[in-house]
This record gives C-alpha cells, sequence and structure tokens, in this order.
C-alpha cells in the first residue's frame, strides 16, 4: 500500500527513524494474518516536484511537460526550467537527478526507491508520455552504463516495486526489518495548523445519498437474487434485459462517487450535480426494479410459479418517490374510502427477522390495520408535522408493529374504520404544546392541551428521557431495567470559520450555543411511539435546526432499546456564511480525552483529544458509529445513517458537526467555497448500556467494539426495510386474490454476528434463460467483532457464530445451495492460495450422512463464496395455505 497524505509530523517522525516503510497491522488482528506492507510518500506534495527528492526546485526541472515551448503543464514556479536531454547534458542532469534520489533514499532502510512519475490530470495525451519517457530514458541509460555511480534505474509499477522490497527483505533477513503500526493516522495536516477535518462533513446531503443509495443496491441485489432463482427454476422467463443493465449501472455510479472528490463533498458544482442525477436515475431504477421483484415474489401462483413476467408492472409502486436529485423523497400516502383495502408490503432485507414499529402517511384518521391473517392490529395515529413555521400538516402518521421474515417479504392491509369487529381503529394521539406560537394551530381532530408542567418526558418500558420546558432540549435519561439515570444534556451550536474551505476547518474559537429559551415544543404520545418535536428558539426567524425525538414501544423490538434523534437541518440562508453547525451531547461519563469512532463501519478505533493541537486536529471522521465508555464501563453510542465529522473536546461530551456553508476557497484544488447547501434530515440512534460483568478501569489503548445490540441498532439503522404500496383495492377482491401475503426465503435466521454484506449475481448481464442449472450467486459475509462484557445476547436471544455454524446448504427453504468455491472479495481468484483463508471444508455428520458445508469463520473477517441456487425437490413451499 502507497500512503501520502498523513499529518507532516508524523512524516518528519517515521522519516528521522527511517520508518517510512512499515507494516500496517489491525488492533483486532491478533494472529497477524491482515498485515500490510506500506510505503509512506515523505514530502509535501504527491505531484513531480516533491517526489524525486527533498528540493522540489531541482525535482520540477524533470518535469518534461512544463518545458518551454513543448509541454502543456504551469512552468516551474522556482524559476529554472526543465532542459531536453542531450549527449551534451546528460551527464550533468543525471547526476542531478541521482543526487535527489540519494538524499531521498537516505530516509529509508531498504535499497529500493520508489519516485512515482504524475500527477493529477496528467497523461491525457501521448505528446506528454512521449515527453516523459524519452528525456528519463536517456538518463536511465546513463546511470545503468555508469556503475560507478553505483545505481539502477528503470520504469515500474507499484507491483514491481513492492516486489522488489519483499526480495530484499528474504534476503536480508539478520539485518533488515521493517516496523510494525497499528491505529490510522486521521486527522491529516499538510501545514502549520490546516487540519483536513472539514470534508468529513463537506456536502453532507449527497453523503447521505451516498448512503442511501448503497443500501437500496444491497437490497435490489438481494431480491434480484432471490427471483431470478425462482425465474430460472420455473421456466424461461427472465427479467427483461434493461433490468439487468440498470443493476449494473447502479453499481458503477455507486462506485464512481466513491471518488475522492465524490463522497468527500470537494467537488466543482457542475461535477456535483453531474454525480446527483447520477444517484437519483440510479435511485429511481432500483426502486422500480425492486418493485417488480415483489410482485415476482408475491405473484408466483399468479402466472406460473416463479415467473418473472409481471402481468401489470404498476402492481406495487415504492413508498418513497424521489422527485430530483437535490430534495427529500416524499412519502406518498394512504387515501381510502369506504370499502377500499390498501395493500402494503414490507420488505426486510436483513439476514435477521425484523420487529419494528413502523409508519406510513395517510389521509384519513379513522383506519385500521390488519395482517396477512386478516387480524386486528393495534395502532397509532398523529399529526404529520411539517418542517414550517405553520407545523401541521393535512395528512397523518399511521404507526403500527410488524414482524417481517429475514429478506423476506410480509403483507399488511390498511382499511377505513366502520365499527365492524375485525377493525380495531387506530389510537389518536395526545398533543401537548409548550411555547405556542401565532402560527401554530391544532389539527383537527387531535385536542393539543397546553400544560405548565416543569418537565417534558416521552418513555417506553425500558427507556425515559426528560427534556427541558425551558428550550426544549434533551437533559437526562433514564434506563428502567438498571435503573441508571445518566445526565445527557443536548445542545446545538454554531462554528464561526472565516478560514475553512471544503477540505480544512479553521474554526475562530469555540462553537457557540444558537438556542435561547423559548422555542415551541410539540409532544406527541402515543401507545406505540411518543416523541417531542422542538424548533428552538434563535436569532433568525427560521432556525437553521429543528429536531424530533422519538422513543418506539414494540414488543421485542431493537428499536425499544434507544432513542431516535432526526435534526431537520437548513444552512441556507446567507447569514450562515462561513458557520458549522454543530449538535452536543454532553454526559456525566468519566471519558477523560479518550473517545471511539468506526472506520468504514468495519472496525472501531480509540480517538484521543490533545491539548496541544489545534481544535480542528481533534475532529476525526464517523461514518456510522462513536461512543463514549465511562471507567465503570457504562457506554453511550451515537449511531448514525450518514458519514459526518465528530469530536470529543472535553470530558463525557461528544459532538457531532451536521453542515457548514462557506464562501471561501481554501487553496486545495477546488477553487471555489461551498454554498450549494441542501435541506436534510440527519438521524442519529442513541443507546446507553451498562457493563454488565462491572470490569474495572481498562487502558485507553484496548481495542473496543461495539457490543451486539450496537450491531443490531446500527444493522437497522443502515440497511432500513423498503415499503411498498399495491394499488387500492376492494375488500372482497382481496380475499379472493392470488398474491402470496409472505415471502420467508431463509430456512434459519443467520446468527447475530453474522452479517450478509451482498447476496448477488455479480454478472446480471450474463443471466441467460437457456442455462439448465442455477445461476452463478455471491454470497459475502462478515463476522462481527463484539463486545462481550455487553449483553451477550443482544438483548434479544441471539444466537452467535460461537452457538451455532451456518450451514451453507441450508439456507435457504425452497432453494437449495451449494457452495462451489471460496472466492477473492473482488470476485476475481478463485484459488485459496490467492487471497489467503481457508477453503470450507465437507464435513460428515455420520454414516450415510450428506456433507455438510460448514461456514467457519473468525471474529472480524469477510468471506466471498461462489455458488448455486436451483429449486430444491421437496422442500418446504412458501406458498400461503
Amino acid at each position: 500500500m502507497l500512503i501520502q497524505r498523513t499529518h507532516y509530523e508524523v512524516k518528519k517522525v517515521l522519516a528521522r527513524e527511517q520508518n517510512l516503510e512499515f507494516v500496517w497491522r489491525q488492533s483486532w488482528d491478533k494472529s497477524n494474518t491482515t498485515d500490510i506492507l506500506c510505503h509512506m510518500m515523505p514530502f509535501y506534495s504527491y505531484d513531480i516536484p516533491h517526489t524525486c527528492g527533498p528540493e522540489p526546485a531541482i525535482c520540477c526541472q524533470f518535469d518534461y511537460w512544463r518545458l518551454p515551448g513543448s509541454g502543456a503543464a504551469q512552468r516551474c514556479p522556482w524559476g529554472y526550467d526543465p532542459q531536453v536531454i542531450t549527449e551534451d547534458n546528460v551527464k550533468e542532469r543525471s547526476e542531478m537527478l541521482l543526487d535527489q534520489y540519494r538524499k531521498k533514499s537516505t530516509l529509508y532502510k531498504t535499497n529500493t526507491l520508489l519516485v512515482p512519475l504524475g500527477d493529477d490530470f496528467r497523461y491525457i495525451t501521448s505528446a506528454e508520455a512521449s515527453l516523459q519517457f524519452e528525456n528519463y530514458q536517456k538518463i536511465f541509460d546513463y546511470i545503468n552504463k555508469h556503475p560507478k555511480l553505483k545505481a539502477e534505474v528503470q520504469f515500474g509499477t507499484l507491483e514491481d516495486y513492492f516486489k522488489a522490497i519483499r526480495d530484499e527483505l528474504d534476503v536480508r533477513k539478520k539485518d533488515l526489518k521493517l516496523p510494525t503500526l497499528s491505529g490510522d493516522f486521521f486527522t491529516y495536516a499538510d501545514r502549520v495548523h490546516d487540519y483536513w477535518s472539514g470534508y468529513y462533513v463537506s456536502r453532507p446531503f449527497y453523503k447521505s445519498v451516498d448512503r442511501v443509495l448503497e443500501e437500496t443496491l444491497r437490497a435490489a441485489d438481494i431480491l434480484f437474487s432471490l427471483s431470478s432463482a425462482y425465474c430460472q427454476a420455473h421456466g424461461p422467463d427472465r427479467f427483461p434485459l434493461p433490468f439487468t443493465e440498470k443493476i449494473r449501472s447502479a453499481r458503477r455510479t455507486l462506485a464512481l462517487f466513491q471518488h475522492h472528490d465524490g463522497v468527500t463533498g470537494t467537488a466543482k458544482n457542475h461535477v456535483v450535480v453531474d454525480y446527483a442525477q447520477k444517484m437519483h436515475s440510479a435511485l429511481l431504477d432500483l426502486q422500480k426494479f425492486m418493485a417488480q421483484s415483489v410482485a415476482v415474489l408475491l405473484g408466483r401462483s399468479m402466472s406460473g410459479q416463479g415467473s418473472c413476467t409481471v402481468v401489470n408492472p404498476d402492481m406495487f409502486i415504492p413508498e418513497k418517490e424521489q422527485t430530483s436529485y437535490g430534495v427529500l423523497p416524499i412519502r406518498k400516502k394512504v387515501d381510502l374510502v369506504s370499502s377500499q383495502v390498501q395493500r402494503v408490503i414490507f420488505y426486510n432485507p436483513l439476514e435477521e427477522d425484523v420487529d419494528q414499529v413502523v409508519m406510513v402517511l395517510v389521509e384519513q384518521t379513522n383506519v385500521c390495520v390488519v395482517g396477512s391473517d386478516w387480524k386486528p392490529i393495534e395502532s397509532q395515529i398523529s399529526p404529520e408535522w411539517r418542517n414550517s413555521k405553520d407545523l401541521a400538516g393535512t395528512r397523518h402518521r399511521l404507526h403500527w408493529q410488524v414482524h417481517v421474515p429475514a429478506m423476506g417479504l410480509q403483507t399488511f392491509f390498511i382499511f377505513v374504520a366502520q365499527g365492524s369487529q375485525s377493525c380495531k381503529p387506530a389510537q389518536i394521539a395526545d398533543i401537548k404544546v409548550f411555547h405556542p406560537t401565532d402560527a401554530f394551530t391544532c389539527p383537527p381532530p387531535y385536542k393539543c392541551s397546553q400544560t405548565e408542567e416543569k418537565v417534558v418526558e416521552i418513555q417506553n418500558e425500558r427507556v425515559k428521557l426528560v427534556f427541558s420546558v425551558q428550550d426544549g432540549l434533551l437533559h437526562s435519561w433514564k434506563d428502567y431495567k438498571s435503573g441508571n439515570v445518566m445526565s445527557l444534556k443536548e445542545d446545538v451550536a454554531l462554528y464561526s470559520s472565516y478560514g475553512s474551505g471544503a477540505y480544512l476547518f479553521k474554526p475562530v474559537g469555540e462553537a457557540r450555543s444558537i438556542v435561547s429559551p423559548g422555542g415551541l415544543i410539540v409532544v406527541t404520545q402515543g401507545p406505540l411511539m411518543q416523541e417531542v418535536l422542538t424548533q428552538p428558539k434563535t436569532d433568525w426567524s427560521l432556525s437553521p435546526a429543528s429536531r424530533m425525538a422519538r422513543v418506539y414501544n414494540g414488543i421485542d423490538t431493537v428499536q425499544s432499546f434507544m432513542a431516535e434523534m432526526v435534526y431537520h437541518v437548513e444552512l441556507l440562508d446567507h447569514a450562515f456564511n462561513d458557520k458549522e453547525l454543530i449538535v452536543l451531547f454532553e454526559t456525566d461519563l468519566d471519558t477523560g480525552n479518550t473517545f471511539f469512532t468506526d472506520l468504514n463501519g468495519f472496525q472501531t478505533i480509540s480517538r484521543e483529544t490533545r491539548g496541544k493541537i489545534p481544535l480542528q486536529g481533534n475532529y476525526y471522521p464517523m461514518p456510522s458509529l462513536a461512543f463514549l465508555q465511562g471507567s465503570e464501563g457504562h457506554r453511550f453510542s451515537l449511531h448514525s445513517r450518514q458519514s459526518l465529522g465528530v469530536a470529543s473536546l472535553k470530558s463525557g461530551a461528544l459532538e457531532v458537526m451536521l453542515d457548514r456553508r462557506l464562501t471561501r476557497d481554501d487553496e486545495r484544488g477546488l477553487g471555489q467555497g461551498v454554498l450549494d447547501n441542501r435541506p436534510m434530515d440527519v438521524t442519529f440512534h442513541l443507546l446507553l448500556e451498562s457493563n454488565v460483568t462491572s470490569l474495572p478501569s481498562i487502558a485507553a489503548s484496548t481495542p473496543r467494539v461495539p457490543s451486539l445490540l450496537s450491531h443490531r441498532i446500527l444493522a437497522q439503522l443502515n440497511y432500513p426495510m423498503h415499503t411498498f404500496f399495491g394499488n387500492i383495492e376492494n375488500a372482497s377482491d382481496v380475499q379472493a386474490s392470488h398474491l402470496q401475503k409472505t415471502f420467508a426465503p431463509l430456512a434459519v435466521n443467520f446468527p447475530c454476528d453474522l452479517h450478509v454484506v451482498s447476496l448477488k449475481m455479480p454478472e446480471p448481464l450474463g443471466f441467460s434463460a437457456s442455462t439448465s442449472h442455477g445461476a452463478e450467486y455471491v454470497l459475502i459475509l462478515h463476522r462481527r467483532g463484539w463486545d462481550n462484557s455487553y449483553c451477550r445476547r443482544g438483548q434479544m436471544q441471539c444466537r452467535t457464530v460461537a452457538d451455532e455454524q451456518v450451514n451453507a446448504q441450508d439456507i435457504f427453504v425452497e432453494l437449495d445451495s451449494s457452495i462451489a468455491t471460496p472466492s477473492s472479495l473482488n470476485l476475481i481468484h478463485d484459488s485459496t492460495r490467492d487471497f489467503g483463508y481457508i477453503e470450507i471444508s465437507g464435513r460428515k455428520g455420520g454414516k450415510g450422512s450428506e456433507h455438510k458445508w460448514l461456514i467457519d469463520m473468525a471474529p472480524m473477517e469477510i468471506q466471498a463464496f461462489k455458488f448455486d441456487m436451483s429449486l430444491g425437490k421437496g422442500k418446504q413451499s412458501l406458498q400461503d395455505d
């Protein structure tokens, strides 16, 4: 691995000890099987003036695309131009370049030196390639022909370089050993106090869209794999070719946005729009495709079981509508009249059954919910609050609890309540209002009471949240099971940052709270969901942020353990220029200067707040999780639906940056500020846990990992259920419909610590109707590492891999699956020697028993398997009785 952007002081320390070549070890890897050989570049930049040696004025003279009259690149700023290599100057120029090589080589232990030759937007034309190659080759020939120079130089690739390093290490085992480093290199600074912690949050709206596209693509891949398997098993039908092309296009769009100027939010405005339009188009295609897949899987009995021919392509539609690339999705509503029924289908893309309180919007309040067995389900109706001064809308939120099988579908029905015994009308929520404004009106048919209570509380059977009546901000958290009450004070604040840009965060002093006493507080309380909506009083007529805090009261749900915080952010006005918005949570946990964040949603790492560096240097990326852990084991976790920046600037405090609006360019290549802010929702799931083993204080350097419950909360947050509406029907037609109401493909849930990263057909265009055997599919699994000093069953009696291994042949109910071969994660290599882990072995359980393909993975390991799926004979049918 080649690394460039690390803190300049880190480079100095490593260079001084000749440790710029090192082995990077992961903190969770006790067996040292995932070590990465790394080369760190020692200087300021990766362009040619900063790669040949320590003197850029000399190195620039060897960038031949800067030749006056020949090249098109900018002239060397140091006043010395490159020279075409001739017989007259080759000796002098070769020795000058070799001198830079020698000086650079003193920073490394090995005798093999890497000198990159390029820059951004280079080698666009063959003319540049020719100029660089011809002049350098003359220098290389001269050096190689003169042994007294004691050097050999050649063109090569990174693969060539690392092979040479490994060969040298093998030869010099006795006198050459590279150091081992662990941790990471955040936060990067390239000079003085210029820390690159701003891009963690730049253009957060599109960071959120990126995450939505990622989870939607995963969900669509799973549906495509399952529906294709049934289609192939029952006839020549297949999905229309445009659908398979659109899946491939969506994968490419997601990959494109991972560019270091894409998801980072550091591209020019027109490039951002292009990214956004591509992602928007991909989301529309995936949603349409998933709706078609739902029709296939639930309609298998309509026109031949497993047929991919959908009689009505608009049979199901997504509940969320993506109207434009730059706005939040709009929820469709259910609007019924007497005797009409709305079919609602929930798709659960997770590998475990999900019990959850869900919500759809309805036009009427007198509605009922029944399950697929037509039995009534308890439900709750409450107003839809809008993000505007006239808070109350005309629509209503209908909540009820669902159970949806793993990777499966479940149907529910909504109809107008008419006093029938089979109908259990939705319970109307109670509304309390504090500090109502003149613009607030109570929506009918609700009764909004104004109260003089001293505190605002919402609760379920496990959690109670207490808010200040003065400003509506969170004040404390009580856990009913343990009896613990934690001080948890919320605040919303702004940094003034006159030096910040898309890359850099350069605040002027600390953040200042924007919340004053007063502001509208609306409390909604019902049997399934309770919430506190706060529109804080600020110096602006419309606050840059409002917040909805919720607790859910489902039965045996992961939701009941956590609190949901949704911040609606609108940093749109010029009054917020050069401002950066944060939310702050202050607890009474004794955490010192240590807190923890995740790395790419895969592992967690300890962070330390250092007083010797500026505030911006203590900000770190938070892709999906941050947590505080006190000396007695109490842990406060913040799970996020999108990547943001986080810091813990004092003991027990956690602050997250929500958005930033910047007028200035920070001179890192963008050439503009960031003023294209969008209204957006930022969702956090908060969790308070107690260490069940009562361990004493542990060293801050000890690796920490999330609990099993934390993993489950994060999974349900980042891989949410997808909702689809059927066409409005008459009650009699629903009863006579041949549509299945449940699709449960898995024979058994996966263990809670085994996550299905992906189930997909890697080449959907290769799906052929003429094949007589199952198509080739890919299953990628990740065994989560989790902290067993917290509740070991995820609070829900979870199984783990340690309890029971997964038999790959018994994953599905109707479908037979057979492991063909392990594969590399990029699906290119199928030989285990090429990618390092042990092939799954067939194990015989006894005389006459079949081979059992047991998946055996160590914690934190990721493995990919290619396999076939086909309809199993004699297996249990998924059709309704």
